[in-house]
């Protein structure tokens, strides 16, 4: 296991338009956290558009969003962007960004080839950390990011995850890893692209550990998956011990945005 520790990218909070979900600014103990694969922002109507991802979050609401599959000066199908900057910079957040791919320059002189994960917050993000999880020889290497946010003086531990895609037994240890890592952390948000469905014994630990908001407070299925069709709920928002689950709903005003639906949990950290 190897932790990477990157400072967090200073930038301007800013107000939020209210979402379906309440903001937080309503209610001091309320917090807003979105879960959302952007697939290096191509929707699936074949179109780069950075700007739609931003107004998806925009219109959620949320004070906090994990992403997933974010690109960082990666190659040309996201213009070489630092995406989780630019969103950073659109939206008026505080950013911390895990590298799960990190690669040397193509060239002399050009910046590190980076994919993985990013958090969004309109809270100072006080630190961070990535840690990588297990991963076979054939396996895209994932990562558990984590933020620790001051919100309102209270401290607020933020995870966000993509397990591995096309093997189970990865998906088993990594759940194992994420569980561990955050273990008796009470104060606790988990958000990621799981690429398992609910009641997967991969995802057993993780249940075990934490409180799936969409079964406590969803209504339906959830299904985040394929965005314009979706039959599969493998997008999810988690809740520690001190966490308190309130409302929770997906997001198909744009579906075209990415190829998976983001889901929006209304939490409780009193």
């Amino acid at each position: 296991m190897r932790t990477l520790r990157w400072l967090a990218a200073v930038l301007m909070a800013a107000g939020m338009a209210a979402g379906a979900i309440t903001p937080a600014s309503a209610d001091q103990r309320a917090l807003t956290v979105l879960s959302f694969n952007i697939h290096h922002a191509e929707g699936t109507d074949g179109a780069l558009d950075l700007d739609r991802i931003a107004r998806v979050i925009d219109r959620s609401g949320a004070d906090v969003a994990g992403l997933q599959e974010v690109d960082r000066h990666y190659s040309d199908r996201s213009a070489w962007a630092d995406q989780a900057r630019e969103l950073a910079r659109k939206l008026g957040y505080h950013v911390v960004f895990g590298a799960n791919i990190d690669d040397p320059p193509s060239a002399p002189g050009e910046r590190r080839v980076q994919y993985g994960t990013a958090i969004l917050s309109r809270y100072p993000i006080v630190d961070s950390s990535n840690t990588y999880l297990h991963r076979s020889p054939d396996q895209e290497q994932r990562g558990l990011l984590h933020a620790e946010l001051n919100i309102r003086g209270e401290r607020v531990h933020v995870y966000d995850t993509h397990l591995a895609a096309s093997s189970q037994s990865d998906r088993a240890a990594q759940g194992r890893q994420v569980a561990d890592i955050i273990g008796d952390t009470r104060r606790a948000v988990l958000v990621g692209d799981l690429n398992a469905e609910p009641g997967a014994p991969e995802l057993a630990p993780i249940d075990r550990a934490l409180t799936d908001v969409w079964p406590a407070v969803g209504e339906g299925d959830g299904p985040t998956l394929p965005s314009e069709e979706p039959e599969k709920r493998i997008d999810y928002v988690y809740a520690g011990d001190d966490v308190t689950p309130v409302a929770a709903r997906v997001l198909d005003e744009e579906p075209e945005a990415s190829d998976h639906l983001p889901v929006v949990a209304e939490l409780d950290i009193g």
